[in-house]
């Protein structure tokens, strides 16, 4: 590393400087700090070279300024509406996968782990989110369900990945799913190999950029299709028993005209839909076709299997976790969006043969934004083509 890289020795070298220097995490410099051999030989050279370069003691006295980190990470998880009734805790299958890979990330450096669950109501304000703060080196955000500004001011004051975030350049960094490539995926199937024309919606709550992109991949493939329409939608909120409210709606205000085909925005309305349609004598897929989105365990096991789009969730924890460490490592980051692929899951709720369980990786569509795609932060009216 050229010396003029060094950094004025007046001051006392910290950990974050060694890091920034050899452009690795703090969780390495620590490593090879304290000789463990979790550290490729290169990566340890490199780390050695800048700590020679900047002087830098692992002494108590220097460790005292290093440790302004706290080592703790903090991961805040949306809470929203669900009863004890229900299938389950709705968010919990979405955070569990994000947390295993969030734990399998910080289990590397012996980070600490703090969570705190944030009911959706407290969305307007987020005070609770922005005491966190304070408390943490770093915050993981599980959905962008707050206004623009709110995350802005959070990124100012502590290092921020959002997950499940708007998939547009902003002031922070995002980690997120193809969720506007696989919703396109699974109307294509549902359209070009079987035929339907009259699609009905089980929307996503208003605020779920998620949800959104979905919307805007159903659009994509219907604005091509003009044969095809949105017989209906409704508004749930990713929980089982929204699916099973949806299906009763629908029951009540079409049968016995139902839409040929059902693509609900997650799995979990899906699955309380399957419920509501059996216990009414509706056959999936013999009168409608349904199909889900995430690709949770409990979507292989239901009666029919369910067709949904597999999201990586552990994948996103990992990344948006590793995003965070470099970040703390190196708050002057260009902020960045990482859009992680999806993949088409083909089982039998759409109408395919009994035992069907296809894999297929979805390609990226053209990221050019929709007519009428709103910017980042800006919230959509939750209407389907807008």
């Amino acid at each position: 590393m050229a010396k003029s890289q060094s950094r004025d020795l007046i001051s006392v070298a910290t950990l974050y400087d060694v890091a920034r220097l050899a452009g690795v995490s703090t969780a390495t410099v620590s490593r090879v700090v304290h000789g463990q051999d979790r550290v490729r030989e290169s990566t340890r050279a490199r780390v050695q070279q800048a700590i020679e370069e900047l002087g830098y003691v692992p002494d108590s006295a220097a460790q005292s300024l290093s440790r302004r980190r706290k080592d703790v990470i903090g991961l805040v998880c949306i809470e929203r509406p669900w009863k004890a009734s229900a299938l389950e805790d709705g968010s919990m299958l979405y955070y569990d996968k994000i947390l295993r890979g969030v734990e399998a990330t910080l289990r590397e450096g012996d980070l600490s782990l703090l969570i705190k669950f944030l009911p959706e109501y407290f969305a307007p304000d987020a005070g609770r989110i922005e005491a966190l703060s304070g408390k943490v080196d770093g915050i993981l955000l599980g959905e962008a369900i707050f206004p623009l500004p709110v995350l802005e001011r959070l990124a100012e004051r502590t290092p921020l990945v959002v997950i499940a975030g708007p998939p547009t350049p902003n002031s922070f960094d995002t980690v997120t799913a193809d969720n506007r490539a696989g919703s396109a995926a699974v109307t294509r199937h549902l359209i070009d190999v079987h035929g339907y024309r009259r699609l009905y919606i089980v929307d996503g709550p208003a605020n779920s950029p998620d949800s959104y992109q979905r919307r805007l991949g159903i659009a994509q493939v219907l604005r091509a299709r003009p044969g095809c329409e949105i017989a209906g939608s409704y508004r749930g909120s990713y929980s089982a028993e929204s699916g099973v409210a949806a299906a009763e709606q629908l029951l009540a205000a079409s049968r016995p005209a139902l839409p040929e085909a059902i693509i609900a925005m997650n799995d979990q309305m899906a699955i309380g839909m399957l419920r509501c349609f059996a216990r009414a004598g509706v056959k999936v897929p013999g009168d409608v076709a349904l199909t889900g989105f995430d690709d949770i365990f409990p979507a292989s096991l239901t009666d029919p299997p369910l067709t949904t789009v597999n999201q990586p969730m552990r994948m996103l924890g990992e990344h948006a976790c590793t995003r965070l460490l470099d970040r703390i490592a190196d708050p002057g980051l260009q902020p960045q969006v990482e859009v992680l692929p999806t993949d088409l899951i083909i089982r039998e709720s759409c109408g395919c043969p009994p035992g069907t369980s296809v894999r297929q990786p979805v390609p990226r569509l053209a990221q050019g934004r929709l007519p009428g795609s709103p910017g980042p932060g800006v919230r959509s009216s939750g209407q389907i083509g807008e």
